[in-house]
């Protein structure tokens, strides 16, 4: 398993997640770039989220974001927004939830490092997206530390993300 997933509070993160979505009847999907499919992994290594889970897509590259989840091709080039950006990050969560047909999605979009800064976007910068029933929001963290502590970060704090987004859904699965 990779190193990432193997932590206490990332696999408890992702017990709770399952927990929430379960007694619910919510199911929940990701949409992920520099997290690359963790998040979905974190979850998976949860027995029973089979239940919940949908399915995940790794848009790592920005066609991928507009091919697939429908990010609209002027945030991808607008230089003052681009793929590290709140647009894109709402833009990703929504197109996952219709995509995988889930309750509740999650997106993660962000810069890993070592390299990739940008002028106003260090290493460390992630955006996160959640889409529900209710719509979408975008929330930005800034992360210390090398490529696997921010995106160790990124994991728990997208699977806390979506576990809160489960418990204010107002959508109830029937």
């Amino acid at each position: 398993m990779h190193a990432i997933l193997e932590g206490g509070p990332v696999r408890e993160a992702a017990r709770l997640l399952v927990e929430e979505a379960t007694a619910r009847h919510l199911t929940c999907g990701t949409a992920e770039s520099c997290t690359g499919g963790l998040v979905a992994g974190a979850i998976t290594a949860v027995a029973g989220s089979s239940a919940v889970l949908r399915g995940g897509i790794v848009s790592y590259d920005p066609a991928v974001k507009h091919e697939v989840l429908g990010v609209a091709q002027e945030v991808i080039d607008d230089p003052s927004r681009g793929v590290v950006s709140s647009d894109c990050a709402a833009q990703m969560c929504r197109g996952a939830r219709r995509v995988l047909g889930c309750d509740v999605a999650v997106s993660i979009t962000g810069i890993a490092g070592p390299g990739g800064a940008e002028p106003g976007k260090p290493v460390g910068t992630v955006w996160f997206g959640v889409a529900s029933c209710d719509g979408e929001r975008a929330t930005l963290r800034h992360f210390d530390g090398n490529r696997d502590e921010v995106r160790y970060q990124a994991v728990l704090c997208a699977l806390e993300l979506l576990r809160e987004a489960i418990v204010e859904s107002s959508y109830l699965a029937g």
